[in-house]
């Protein structure tokens, strides 16, 4: 059993456990995934590049909360689409090394319809 797994279960276990089985679906983990995405970007929101990278431990500490309830609705939708995480993270990853070939993008900000 990979971490994944391990992280699914223990997300389905949490809802599980709260009775939330009926309010989740594809449809509105989505939507709770864009809301969660943008309470990361609301950290950022005002900050210069670098310090983005300098973050007080407490700011550090929020984002990490803020990512985990990202990642734990990325996971919940793949459970209920039965998608595996790991296994089409690494197709994708593939995918993406086709697209974006290291001589042509290094160093370049481009999207690969571009090269």
């Amino acid at each position: 059993m990979n971490d994944l797994h391990a992280l699914r279960d223990e997300v389905r276990r949490f809802v599980t456990e709260r009775g939330w089985d009926r309010h989740h679906n594809p449809k509105n983990l989505s939507m709770a995934l864009a809301v969660e995405a943008a309470e990361v970007l609301e950290h950022f929101q005002w900050c210069s590049e670098s310090e983005s990278f300098a973050l007080p431990p407490d700011k550090r500490r929020a984002v990490a909360h803020e990512l985990c309830d990202v990642l734990m609705g990325v996971v919940r939708v793949a459970d209920l689409l039965d998608i595996d995480l790991a296994t089409a993270f690494a197709e994708k990853m593939a995918l993406n090394r086709e697209k974006y070939p290291p001589d042509k993008v290094r160093g370049r900000a481009v999207k690969y319809t571009e090269l």
